[in-house]
């Protein structure tokens, strides 16, 4: 059973502009996730726009589509990944420093079954995946700090 919510977050020492500018340009996500190769919108950054996407870890790849759920310039980002009915997340708040940013995989209803049996196949069970999903936003989430703060 997937975990409602996985979540990290960071403090990064710059505006909350030069933040959402890194993390709202979708082209950039390898960049940031050890797990996304390429993440492209089939249209303008807004609520509907559909990705496509390709994610590898170790030897495999798959690919995924997802829609964008949620767009508040500067504020909140969030897309919903088809293939499991998850929704990530990036919530940016200014900070007396500069900004906090939130990354979130929320699972509140559950994953949709062919995507447990998968992890449970391929990728060692819902645990360690998901503990390896944590570990990659923090990576994440150090990526876009290092490149915020250059």
């Amino acid at each position: 059973m997937a975990a409602p919510l996985l979540q990290a977050q960071v403090d990064i020492n710059a505006p909350v502009s030069k933040v959402w500018g890194l993390i709202s340009d979708l082209d950039n996500m390898p960049q940031w996730s050890p797990q996304c190769r390429r993440m492209k919108a089939l249209g303008p950054l807004q609520p509907g726009t559909k990705t496509i996407n390709l994610n590898r870890r170790k030897f495999l790849f798959w690919p995924t589509t997802c829609t964008i759920t949620e767009v508040i310039p500067e504020k909140k980002l969030a897309f919903e990944v088809n293939q499991n009915g998850t929704i990530w997340s990036y919530e940016l708040e200014p900070t007396d420093a500069g900004t906090r940013v939130t990354e979130s995989r929320h699972a509140e209803n559950g994953v949709k079954a062919v995507s447990n049996m998968t992890v449970n196949a391929l990728f060692g069970g819902v645990p360690s995946f998901e503990a390896e999903l944590v570990e990659g936003m923090n990576q994440s989430l150090a990526r876009i700090k290092a490149a915020a703060e250059n």
